[in-house]
């Protein structure tokens, strides 16, 4: 039987067709011609693109719920978007992690920089947990799972439903076991020579952050022998790092008992319980009241949630990243480490580094930037996207 044909979408005369050529990833609302037709494509309709002269340029995938009411799939106009396609490049994203790492604990979907916008997943050895944040994921996702099967050999598929990305999409918020058998309990993950217990189903985004994989290995060394503190230290990211590292104490800081119950049982595992103390309390507050006790450490971290989700929060976000390091740069030993990060993309790292230069500043404190990191090699960029750029890391060695 021949296929229907595919529904077109077309640009305006002024859309984004160089950039598109370019390998630009997105098509936004008022870039499209947003006819009756195009208004009445179901969410996650796969579409051809053309530009204004009906030139075909790109099988998209088609939102008109979305600000980002197109993404492309694939250069080739007309591809057929099915669970071979969608095997085709899981397997070669597979293949980069396979050289990377040597154990299957990674990121193996970094949505758009691995070719499937919107989609994130992240493994956990025989369990996938999946984030299908675009809507053609959500209409594609028995062959997403069936490809990820296949091409992997998971045995349990987790969906993710949480997250601002799916809500801009008109997504629901329900989690599901897509196949196999959830875990009963959180999932021991390795990372650093530290131990980690990631809870894929109750837990922040997937369970854990491997993003910060490199920049947790970076922070150990300047751990050894040192009392450490761990700012929004969720499920002890830092401070287990730290601790396999040398460290003599931690101090974990986090806002959820949950997620510092689980720092508790990561440390358990590695026998450094004795050396992990944990404080639930607003990072804020905490900052303040460990510097009117006077507490000094040899390394601080502060690794805060997005405080600039987008550009309209982004000056708060900056005056909130100043407000941190000026908090946190008077608790640094002399000759200590103190290591700032933002997770937030509408803040690009300039932007960023003055903040926290400002706040060490204010702070009376002074010293080298002696490191910069991004996210590991499982969360590559896109080079057209910066928005998938979003992680960075700061590393002072304050006076």
């Amino acid at each position: 039987m021949t296929p229907p044909p595919f529904p077109v979408v077309r640009l305006k005369p002024k859309g984004p067709a160089r950039a598109l050529r370019h390998g630009f990833p997105w098509v936004y609302d008022n870039e499209l011609v947003t006819d009756r037709r195009t208004q009445a494509l179901a969410p996650g309709t796969i579409a051809v693109l053309q530009d204004n002269a009906r030139t075909p340029l790109a099988t998209v995938a088609v939102n008109p719920a979305s600000r980002i009411i197109a993404r492309v799939l694939d250069p080739v106009p007309e591809t057929r978007i099915d669970a071979d396609w969608i095997a085709a490049r899981l397997t070669r994203a597979l293949a980069l992690r396979a050289r990377l790492f040597p154990t299957r604990f990674y990121r193996l979907v970094h949505a758009e920089a691995d070719g499937l916008p919107g989609v994130v997943i992240d493994r956990f050895g025989d369990v996938a947990v999946v984030q299908p944040n675009a809507a053609w994921a959500e209409a594609k996702l028995d062959a997403l799972t069936a490809a990820l099967r296949r091409v992997t050999g998971v045995k349990t598929v987790l969906k993710n439903a949480s997250g601002r990305a799916r809500a801009l999409e008109g997504l629901d918020d329900a989690p599901a076991c897509l196949a196999g058998f959830a875990p009963d309990g959180p999932v021991p993950v390795e990372m650093n020579g530290a131990t980690y217990m990631a809870d894929l189903q109750g837990g922040q985004k997937t369970g854990l952050f491997y993003d910060q994989r490199p920049n947790h290995a970076f922070a150990a060394r300047l751990a050894d022998g040192a009392r450490v503190l761990d700012v929004f230290s969720h499920v002890g990211g830092f401070a287990l790092a730290a601790l396999a590292g040398g460290a003599d104490h931690a101090l974990a800081v986090d806002g959820s008992a949950a997620a510092l119950e689980l720092a508790r049982a990561g440390a358990a595992r590695m026998g450094a319980t004795d050396r992990l103390e944990t404080r639930r309390q607003d990072a804020f507050a905490a900052l303040g009241e460990l510097g009117r006790e006077g507490a000094r450490f040899g390394l601080v971290i502060c690794d805060p949630p997005a405080f600039a989700p987008n550009k309209a929060a982004r000056a708060a976000g900056l005056r909130a990243y100043e407000k941190l390091a000026r908090l946190a740069a008077p608790l640094v030993a002399a000759g200590g480490g103190l290591v700032l990060c933002s997770c937030s993309h509408a803040a690009d790292l300039a932007a960023f580094r003055g903040a926290c230069v400002r706040g060490i500043d204010k702070a009376g404190r002074a010293g080298p930037l002696v490191h910069t990191g991004l996210a590991g090699p499982d969360h590559p960029m896109h080079p057209q996207l910066a928005e998938s750029g979003y992680l960075k890391a700061l590393v002072f060695a304050l006076s």
